[in-house]
């Protein structure tokens, strides 16, 4: 039985290394002084990833009830 994705692991995944990718090369590759600004933007930045992935779990979890639910009317 093949194991189905989660599509919550595929965004948040691209968007981790995508920002990662940002932020290496804002902190080592731009010549100026990094600021504690930069730092924080990073830093929410995950943040906003972190909450991302919980709601799309959860979204995930809802709909995989109410696809079970579905599947058995008579239950209540």
């Amino acid at each position: 039985m093949k194991k189905k994705r989660k599509k919550s692991n595929w965004i948040v995944g691209a968007l981790l290394i995508y920002t990662t990718l940002v932020a290496f090369y804002f902190l080592v590759f731009v010549e100026r002084q990094n600021t504690m600004e930069e730092y924080l933007t990073i830093g929410f930045s995950y943040l906003i990833i972190l909450i991302l992935w919980f709601v799309l779990r959860k979204k995930e979890k809802y709909a995989q009830e109410r696809e079970k639910e579905m599947g058995n009317p008579d239950k209540k």
